[in-house]
């Protein structure tokens, strides 16, 4: 093997890469929603980033925005008495040209009640377009649609 083919990585070497960065962008991503984090959730996103959320009758753009939104629903949960846990499932992850990666996943979202059981909440399908800044990945736009539609 030439000094060259040594650092030369087949493109499903890179792809494998690509699909557990993206992996574990999301489970942080989604613990960082879950526990209420809201400035660091929002700062997973790009400055403008765009959230489509089925519950919101406009986008939701801007880390500003982000970082109210996710106070308010943890605010409205914790007086409700219950824990939301995102499950991101099957993704399917898709380099584009520009650099960027089209994934889409379901999206389950499981509700606690204090002392009570876990039930299904909403199962959803997300579409992310995730860019890299500053080494990082972060969200660019996202549209979430109720599974029913």
């Amino acid at each position: 093997m030439t000094a060259a083919g040594a650092n030369t990585k087949a493109p499903e070497h890179e792809f494998a890469e690509t699909y557990a960065r993206v992996q574990q962008f999301y489970a942080r991503h989604m613990y960082l929603l879950d526990t209420g984090a809201a400035e660091e959730w929002a700062a997973t996103f790009t400055a403008d980033g765009v959230f489509e959320p089925p519950s919101a009758p406009e986008p939701i753009a801007g880390r500003q925005a982000l970082t109210s939104g996710v106070r308010a629903a943890k605010a409205a949960l914790a007086e409700k008495g219950e824990q939301h846990r995102h499950l991101l499932l099957s993704l399917d992850v898709e380099p584009r040209p520009d650099g960027s990666l089209r994934v889409r996943s379901y999206a389950q979202i499981i509700a606690t009640p204090r002392g009570g059981q876990p039930r299904l909440h909403l199962m959803c399908v997300t579409h992310d377009r995730l860019v890299t800044e500053d080494g990082e990945l972060r969200v660019a736009h996202r549209k979430v649609t109720r599974d029913d539609r």
